[in-house]
């Protein structure tokens, strides 16, 4: 069989599971690389497909939770990894967890009964040199296969240490206390919503970060950081002044209600043309995430922050998306290459299938001579893939879905965050039926001689 014959998957976690799936159920002929257990990687302990590594939960299953909202989504695009989790699920609360072991079991069975999946158990360390190929090899992808990939993004386009900040919703910020300003007024608008801190307040907040309860590193994570991505702790913890002189420093920002400067400013960057999250520019952290909520709702204008994503700092390797991926998931330069999972730049199991699923059907769909789909920006899915291919956003950080991703309804929102999230919902459920019904959407088994 010819490499113009089948469909290479490099990778079988959530996402290249997901995606072999969605090939092989559409009659395709999918040569599936795993190299585990040949080779295995520093966090994981078996050879079966789509192993969980640091936790077992898909994420939040309350309703109109944008979790919750992306789940339902992958569940009505024929979602392998939505279907088994929810038929292994343990209890959980309010969120969707599984039995790792029974789940990853599961999806190994599945993929290794399909008459078009061939598995091969060995390393692949370049990417083949034609067909079409999709990349899911995640966050601990090896250094000839990164390096590979580097070929065919040029320039710093792959990084491998994760530095991010928390996002927050605009609705549940007070702006009174803030202002909108750049400093020394450099650009034509003013794009960072400041917020000044007298010097009681920042003296606090430093306290605080020295003192907090931080996450430590997994086993396989070397602790090692760039000088230009360091944790806000570790900065703070260099001397009481550092953040003042840092991300902080207050020259060139004149609070307008007072006519004066702060002792210290902390700015927010909008996180979409709608202004609808903001970033705290610069507190990236190893906080563990109650004591991210703890001490930064005691900042002017946070005290009810809704945080819409939480700070990290851990091992990664993901692609520069805004400049190298469309929003179907392929690479600009070399439309026949797939990049899914998260080295798209996206975090968490739920993330990480659904990029898989939509690589998986798009290379399906140019397999047959159709075009790619892409998904319209009012679902949750779609506004996930719209937001990692952002060419705006700058600089790219991974991210997980939030309501901050989805551009905002044309009705007014409600500062009521449980009725606001209910629109949501109902306008990307509605919004992706309509989709399908009017789109050219192909069911798993839909396609002749399965």
């Amino acid at each position: 069989m010819s490499q113009k014959e089948k469909i290479t998957v490099i990778g079988a976690g959530l996402a290249g599971s997901e995606a072999a799936w969605q090939i092989a159920k559409r009659g395709i002929s999918v040569d599936l690389f795993e190299m585990r257990p040949v080779k295995m990687t520093p966090a994981h302990k078996s050879g079966h497909f789509s192993e969980l590594v640091c936790s077992n939960s898909f994420g939040s299953d309350a309703p109109h939770s944008a979790s919750r909202i992306l789940k339902d989504e992958l569940l009505a695009l024929g979602s392998l990894t939505l279907r088994l989790a929810r038929e292994f699920s343990v209890p959980a609360g309010a969120s969707l967890a599984v039995d790792r072991e029974q789940f990853s079991q599961a999806v190994t069975e599945e993929l290794k009964k399909l008459p078009q999946v061939q598995i091969k158990n060995e390393e692949l360390k370049e990417i083949p040199p034609k067909g079409l190929v999709i990349v899911a090899t995640g966050p601990l992808t090896t250094s000839s296969l990164a390096q590979s990939l580097q070929n065919f993004l040029g320039g710093d386009s792959l990084y491998f240490y994760d530095a991010i900040s928390p996002i927050v919703s605009a609705d549940s910020l007070d702006f009174s206390k803030m202002f909108f300003g750049n400093r020394y007024d450099k650009g034509e608008t003013a794009d960072f919503l400041n917020i000044p801190l007298t010097q009681e307040q920042y003296e606090s907040l430093v306290h605080d970060l020295l003192t907090g309860d931080v996450v430590l590193p997994h086993d396989f994570e070397e602790e090692k950081y760039f000088e230009g991505c360091m944790p806000i702790e570790a900065l703070a913890a260099r001397g009481p002044r550092t953040l003042a002189f840092g991300p902080m420093k207050p020259v060139g920002l004149v609070n307008p209600q007072t006519g004066k400067r702060g002792y210290a400013v902390i700015q927010l960057r909008a996180e979409n043309k709608h202004k609808t999250a903001f970033n705290l520019v610069g507190f990236q952290t190893k906080l563990r995430y109650k004591e991210q909520e703890r001490i930064f709702r005691k900042l002017p204008g946070l005290e009810n922050a809704e945080f819409l994503r939480l700070g990290s700092m851990h091992r990664n390797t993901y692609i520069d998306s805004p400049r190298h991926l469309l929003p179907t998931l392929q690479l600009k330069r070399q439309s026949r290459i797939f990049i899914a999972g998260q080295l798209t730049g996206t975090e968490g199991y739920l993330e990480s299938s659904a990029g898989g699923l939509i690589a998986g059907v798009n290379a399906a769909r140019i397999f047959d001579g159709a075009k790619p789909h892409v998904l319209p920006s009012s679902t949750m899915l779609g506004s996930l893939l719209a937001a990692i291919t952002d060419e705006n956003r700058k600089p790219f950080q991974p991210m997980n879905v939030n309501m901050g991703i989805l551009p905002p309804l044309s009705e007014p929102i409600t500062r009521d965050k449980k009725l606001r999230n209910e629109r949501y919902s109902n306008h990307s459920g509605q919004t992706l039926n309509e989709w399908l019904r009017v789109g050219s959407w192909v069911e798993p088994r839909q396609r002749g001689g399965l």
